[in-house]
């Protein structure tokens, strides 16, 4: 089975370059860079904030890292610890070894990096693929969890062809003259391209062969074995999946669930409402 990797050693050396040259940038105050061994690979991970505490640890999407996160770090770390992570498998500061295949394999993922964190009451935050990494960790190996926040989150549908011209359109107008994103960021409704610097960083990725699983969609049996408070945020625009029908089927199947679909936001809902997403991560937690 294939791993995630950069297709030549010239194309990891220009990321790695793109990579802490915006990590210097965007990252706001002091952090702790961790590099921990898991089974799957070597895991960056960037602890801010308090000492002590129940630490929130945020997921990316996919073919993103800790620096997605990068606008929220100040405010969620004013209370609790914060844990920003490159996931296995993504372009970023991680070095995958052992292929993920399937979602049990991500959970497992995941299970060891808090592990090896020393983390027992985790906030999980995850966003989109992060957030179905984050659902099957608590599918597969509850008791590590303490909330979950799921920023429209995979394993809800089949990726059809709605979402690829979505990505595809949005990966289009992130390559347009700077003047021109914010008119191009309405129209194909990604306001991700505005992120100049992450988008830079993307471009940088481009020789990076990504070989994680596409997310399946979530059975009713896996659903029902959440049990932990969980809050799914929504994108009313969502080009992954339909939101009103994931709400109501976890209406019907995780009614300890709160489930919020906010207008006008689509699939891109932490650069859409970067305002809202933070206060809600803070309700979820118990500022």
């Amino acid at each position: 089975m294939r791993i995630s990797q950069f297709k030549t050693h010239q194309a990891g050396d220009r990321f790695r370059t793109a990579y802490e040259r915006t990590l210097a940038e965007l990252w706001p105050g002091p952090r702790t860079a961790l590099d921990l061994p898991t089974t799957f690979g070597t895991t960056r991970a960037y602890r801010t904030g308090p000492q002590t505490g129940e630490p929130i640890v945020l997921l990316p999407g996919s073919g993103g890292n800790a620096l997605m996160w990068h606008r929220y770090i100040d405010t969620l770390a004013r209370h609790h610890p914060v844990i920003a992570v490159d996931t296995v498998g993504e372009p970023g500061a991680s070095v995958q070894t052992a292929p993920i295949c399937t979602g049990r394999d991500g959970a497992a993922w995941l299970d060891e990096l808090l592990a090896a964190l020393d983390v027992t009451d985790a906030h999980l935050v995850g966003c989109s693929y992060g957030g179905w990494l984050a659902l099957n960790h608590q599918i597969h190996h509850p008791g590590r969890t303490a909330t979950l926040t799921l920023v429209d989150p995979a394993g809800f549908a089949d990726f059809g062809p709605r979402f690829y011209t979505w990505l595809i359109a949005g990966a289009l107008a992130a390559t347009a003259p700077r003047p021109l994103r914010p008119p191009l960021a309405r129209l194909v409704g990604n306001s991700a391209i505005l992120e100049t610097e992450l988008m830079n960083l993307m471009r940088a990725s481009m020789g990076f062969r990504r070989a994680l699983p596409v997310p399946p969609i979530l059975s009713d049996e896996e659903l029902h074995r959440l049990r932990v408070p969980a809050l799914f945020l929504l994108g009313a625009r969502s080009a992954m999946h339909d939101s009103r029908k994931v709400a109501d089927r976890l209406g019907r199947l995780v009614p300890s669930a709160r489930v919020e679909i906010v207008p006008g936001a689509g699939h891109a809902l932490p650069t859409d409402q970067p305002d809202l997403v933070v206060d809600r991560i803070l309700s979820t937690v118990g500022q």
